[in-house]
């Protein structure tokens, strides 16, 4: 869908929409402003963030549909509901190009939220649909936001918009279109916005003794990947950058430990922190961050063939550090591991935060409202959570400690990769600890209910959310950029 900034009303706009504040319902400006403004007022429509109210009225001799959009009380999350309201409605609804008008002018920042709500609200994914009934198909082509954007304002949201798009498309596809190999070359179109690419594959891999994300692959025909993404936008002015790290299972079958058949065809999306990181790789070099960041992507399927790991088995890490795989389903962090260490060794970050669908248990405990944290340093668990208040991708913190590390010690090996029953996401997380530095700050980010949504939600369709990437985004802004 194409958004535009315009100074006045576009002529080819079948639908104008208002925006309207939290109880400011005033008159508008078409003839019939009385009429709509009293049915407003009839069907309890008061301005509230994602309201709206649709009528038609005549207008220089031509009939006009007019949607009043309610914008709350003007806050960034209320202009994004907005301008995701107005997408969700308009959307399949006959109208293709909707023009939006400020009662007075907006600030740049307000009006761009709205865009952008707007943006996200309208990805959708229909490449596999060839019976899409007509009332079904999108209508909505245009928005054209009138009297209060900024060109700069837009643009930085447009292009974390991009990214956002980025991760839903990745997260999105089946597995027997995106695995390892196809995941890196969806990737390669990064290099035009000026992000270098560094790829690792199985023979390399070998040989840098990565046992531990190798034993995951070696039950798929799909051979293993580790890409690397760096964008400096400091001219080498940052010497380390910060890295953020992504969990790329691209499908999870459990292994040899198979999941249950019912809900196994969701496990496309176990690759949702690698997905989470490419998107926020394309967003920061979209909008030309001021930073040094790497992102960096552990991509394996996990199948049960008859080459694939066994329970039981020990595997040796890149670190050295010998682990018994008990349960070949807690294979993300068998991922991690790797690539964590590959990470400090190739790039010595200061900062590491990783993203990982990891556990069902933070699912049990977080639903879909909140993504978990695990932090080794306060100061960057806190810069997080402030980040993903305001990007609207919250997180809530869980502890780590000696009582919980104790839990995954092996009798036969340095550990093994899973805990008890209990404090699963906990254990998950001192599992990865584990192959932190001393020294470096370390987040680790379990989002397995977030990636994923089973129901529309303001500023995305039932579907992937492309969590993540506004959350990154905002760390980066807020905390790295020079």
């Amino acid at each position: 869908m194409d958004i535009t900034i315009s100074p006045s009303r576009p002529t080819n706009a079948d639908t104008l929409v208002f925006a309207v504040p939290k109880d400011g319902l005033t008159s508008v400006g078409v003839a019939a402003s009385r009429t709509l403004v009293d049915g407003a007022r009839a069907a309890r429509f008061s301005g509230d963030a994602g309201a709206t109210f649709e009528s038609f009225v005549e207008e220089a001799g031509q009939t006009v549909r007019v949607v009043l959009l309610g914008t709350g009380n003007g806050s960034d999350a209320d202009m994004e509901k907005a301008g995701g309201a107005l997408t969700a409605r308009l959307a399949t609804s006959g109208a293709t190009h909707a023009a939006v008008e400020f009662p007075m002018a907006a600030s740049a920042a307000a009006a761009s939220r709205l865009a952008f709500g707007a943006r996200l609200r309208g990805w959708r994914i229909d490449t596999y649909r060839t019976r899409l009934p007509e009332k079904a198909k999108p209508t909505l082509t245009a928005i054209t936001v009138v009297n209060g954007v900024g060109e700069a304002e837009w643009a930085a949201l447009s292009a974390v918009a991009d990214g956002v798009a980025f991760t839903r498309e990745l997260v999105s596809e089946p597995a027997n279109i995106l695995y390892p190999e196809s995941f890196v070359e969806r990737c390669q179109h990064l290099t035009e916005l000026g992000i270098e690419i560094t790829v690792l594959d199985e023979a390399q891999m070998t040989e840098l003794g990565m046992g531990s994300l190798l034993g995951v692959a070696q039950g798929s025909a799909r051979k293993p990947r580790i890409i690397a993404m760096r964008w400096d936008g400091t001219n080498g002015a940052q010497a380390k950058p910060v890295a953020f790290v992504g969990k790329g299972v691209t499908f999870d079958s459990g292994g040899i430990s198979i999941k249950p058949g019912p809900g196994m065809e969701d496990m496309k999306w176990d690759m949702g922190g690698a997905g989470a990181v490419a998107g926020a790789m394309k967003a920061l070099a979209g909008r030309k961050a001021k930073a040094h960041v790497v992102g960096i992507c552990g991509l394996v399927e996990n199948m049960p063939d008859g080459n694939a790991q066994r329970p039981g088995d020990i595997v040796t890490s890149m670190s050295g550090q010998t682990i018994e795989v008990l349960n070949t389903d807690a294979e993300g962090r068998l991922v991690l591991c790797d690539v964590i260490t590959w990470t400090q060794k190739q790039f010595a970050p200061d900062v590491i935060v990783d993203l990982a669908t990891l556990t069902g248990a933070m699912m049990i405990a977080l639903g879909d409202q909140n993504g978990g944290l695990f932090a080794n340093d306060d100061g960057l668990a806190d810069d997080l959570i402030a980040a993903g208040k305001a990007a609207g991708e919250t997180l809530w913190r869980f502890p780590l400690s000696d009582a919980y590390n104790k839990l995954i010690d092996s009798p036969i090996a340095d550990m093994k990769n899973i805990g008890p029953r209990f404090a699963g996401s906990i254990t998950a997380a001192q599992f990865i600890k584990r192959f932190v530095d001393e020294g470096v700050k370390w987040a680790h980010l379990d989002i397995a209910g977030m990636v994923w949504a089973d129901k529309p939600g303001p500023v995305c369709d039932k579907g992937a959310t492309g969590y993540g990437v506004r959350l990154l985004d905002r760390l980066v802004a807020d905390k790295f950029e020079m």
